[in-house]
């Protein structure tokens, strides 16, 4: 059975709270992923650097692959 989704309204100050924490975190990381990627030449970067840039916009995953396996050392 699935559970209803809550609305802003529904949820409590705490929920509220955790919600907005995840999204800076989730923005953060992209910003952080998207800046690091402007600055750094092609060559740096495992694959092609558009191919990374639409990755950073999945979720969490996009922006930590990129910092684990998208640059080279």
């Amino acid at each position: 059975m699935a559970r209803k989704k809550r609305t802003w309204r529904e949820m409590s100050g705490g929920q509220r709270f955790a919600t907005m924490m995840l999204v800076t975190a989730q923005l953060t990381l992209q910003a952080a992923a998207l800046r690091d990627l402007k600055r750094r030449p092609a060559s740096q970067v495992n694959g092609p650097k558009a191919a990374w840039t639409a990755f950073s916009f999945v979720n969490f995953a996009g922006p930590i692959a990129y910092f684990m396996i998208g640059r080279k050392k």
